[in-house]
């Protein structure tokens, strides 16, 4: 017997000859063994903010988890448009994603491939290795699954407008910061060659950004101070000849910022010399014009370009909307989750970050079932007091009812219901109900694709599954209004720590909650201290940290590698 666990198991040998009885032994790793087999299989698809947020907080003792991602490393993206102008390098922000998942034991294994098709049918996810094609072997796997959390992100919307995908830079990703931090030193050596026309040198030298949202603001102000403050002390002869572009559908840029915010940047912008082009639309883009309407006449005129970038929103990916067909989500744009972020249409199948979006139950859809609930017998009127009972409830089931209260600055659910006079009634009726509800949802919006979001739906979604076994027998949930019992966790809820708009030249604006509102140089190093201090690994934060320093003392390394 000593024999044979020798050749198979050498470790278990090892006990033996501790005096550990080698029977004791073999049954505790049968039981090991069986244990290890009962783990329920967590497929993670993406390497991204929602993935590694729900990675880091998961109780992987619970688990046999596996990621599925082309990228081998997490990065942080706020801080892209800082690598496309040299400010902060690209291994900065980056963290590999083996040395997160060996943080975690070990225990968690990672596949570098794309996962190309989703099953749910038969609980499996199809994925393509994306190394060298020339591997022995296929390159294609499935990888069978328990639970599959969707993580994938989002590709660039281009709104099927001619032109974009072919003569136009994204920034998605760190290898399209790395094309345009190339392209504008490229750009600037065409111009600086001998025997061009002026015209043609002023052509290379326009930037043109399309859209006016966070990111394409934040790229035209470090654009301008990469321009101003490096480029040209090393190229004088075109120093006069660089003009940067902001192209903006609606009638400001950063509409989803504070009103003050946005006049502030359009007044700098202003200052700086950045044009901003308000109420445009681009039809299309060739490899030197770029072609657009005005809407406020239908007027259509053109520009030339040295370079565009693309930054209007973002879009599902082929393997969402290919599962999107499959479970009846087709004529959607964005992939739909309840307020508990499962997929909708689905079993055991959870999305998050930019792939999806949360489709919010309607309070007024319960309205019948909530009347019901407080009455206390077949009054067609509810006293005031019946209602305050179901308040609490009423509020952890909907989210959007605690939003709205502090959007109207409302201390209580009970404040919507008050007369014209404002004065709180005895007792409310199932109209007077019914219309407060609705008022309440005419106010949801989709929560915004950013790292906040994707960061906070990963350690919520991580939390309902550490505690699942636990909430089975004693769930946390809200009442259900329309069934009996609970629900066994509470929905989802968004908290906004606030948002930041680097306008360049050491100024930034922040709107952080509270309705405080602040902008200046004092804002700009609020963001150096918060950026830093929400990179995911000191090896990053100093990196980041050096890069900002050497910055300041040395400027930008403006060589094209």
């Amino acid at each position: 017997v000593l024999f044979v666990i020798r050749c198979s198991g050498g470790g278990l040998l090892a006990f033996s000859e501790s005096q550990i009885d080698s029977g004791k032994n073999i049954i505790k790793h049968s039981q090991e063994e069986s244990k290890k087999k009962k783990k329920k299989k967590v497929v993670v698809l993406g390497t991204g903010w929602a993935s590694c947020s729900f990675l880091k907080d998961l109780e992987i003792s619970s688990y046999d988890v596996q990621v599925v991602s082309p990228r081998n490393y997490f990065a942080f993206t706020p801080l892209l448009p800082s690598v496309t102008c040299g400010t902060v390098e690209a291994r900065s922000i980056v963290e590999p994603i083996r040395k997160l998942v060996k943080k975690r034991g070990g225990e968690i294994k990672y596949w570098e491939a794309e996962c190309f098709k989703i099953d749910p049918a038969n609980k499996k996810v199809f994925c393509r290795s994306t190394l060298d094609k020339n591997l022995e072997g296929s390159n294609e796997f499935f990888i069978e699954y328990d639970y599959l959390v969707i993580a994938v992100g989002a590709q660039v919307n281009t709104f099927n407008t001619p032109g974009v995908l072919e003569h136009c830079f994204f920034l998605k990703e760190i290898e399209d910061a790395q094309k345009i931090r190339r392209n504008v030193i490229d750009c600037f050596e065409k111009a600086a060659l001998p025997n061009l026309s002026e015209e043609e040198r002023r052509r290379k030298l326009h930037f043109v950004i399309v859209g006016g949202g966070p990111t394409g603001v934040e790229f035209a102000a470090a654009l301008h101070d990469l321009v101003q403050e490096d480029l040209v002390k090393l190229y004088p002869s075109v120093k006069d000849l660089v003009k940067i572009t902001v192209i903006q559908s609606g009638n400001h840029i950063l509409n989803t910022f504070d009103a003050r915010i946005s006049s502030f940047a359009e007044q700098k912008f202003q200052r700086d010399g950045i044009e901003v082009l308000t109420g445009s639309r681009v039809m299309s883009v060739s490899d030197k014009i770029i072609n657009m309407k005005k809407k406020s006449n239908d007027g259509v005129f053109s520009m030339p370009h040295g370079m565009v970038i693309w930054s209007t929103g973002v879009g599902s990916r082929p393997v969402i909307r290919d599962f999107m067909q499959q479970i009846g989500q087709g004529e959607r744009h964005v992939l739909a989750t309840d307020e508990w972020l499962r997929v909708k249409g689905s079993q055991d199948i959870y999305a998050l970050g930019d792939c999806a979006t949360i489709d919010q139950h309607k309070a007024v859809e319960d309205i019948l079932n909530i009347f019901k609930a407080a009455a206390k017998g077949n009054s067609n009127t509810l006293m005031m007091e019946e209602f305050k009972d179901l308040v609490g409830e009423i509020v952890e089931r909907y989210p959007q009812v605690e939003l709205y209260l502090k959007s109207k600055h409302l201390p209580q659910v009970t404040d919507l219901l008050k007369d014209a006079n404002g004065n709180e009634r005895k007792e409310v009726n199932y109209e007077q109900i019914k219309s407060a509800l609705c008022l309440v949802d005419s106010q949801m919006k989709s929560l915004p694709a950013t790292a906040q979001v994707a960061a906070q739906q990963g350690a919520y979604l991580s939390g309902c599954f550490n505690r699942r076994e636990q909430c089975e027998c004693d769930p946390e949930g809200p009442r259900r209004f329309r069934a009996s019992g609970r629900h066994q966790f509470r929905p989802f809820r968004y908290k906004h720590l606030g948002k930041f708009a680097p306008l360049g030249g050491e100024q930034a604006a922040a709107e952080l909650p509270g309705d405080w509102v602040s902008m200046g140089h004092s804002t700009q190093w609020l963001w150096y201290s918060v950026y830093a201090s929400k990179q995911v690994s000191w090896r990053t934060r100093l990196l980041v940290v050096s890069d900002w320093t050497r910055r300041f003392i040395s400027g930008r390394d403006t060589s094209r590698i």
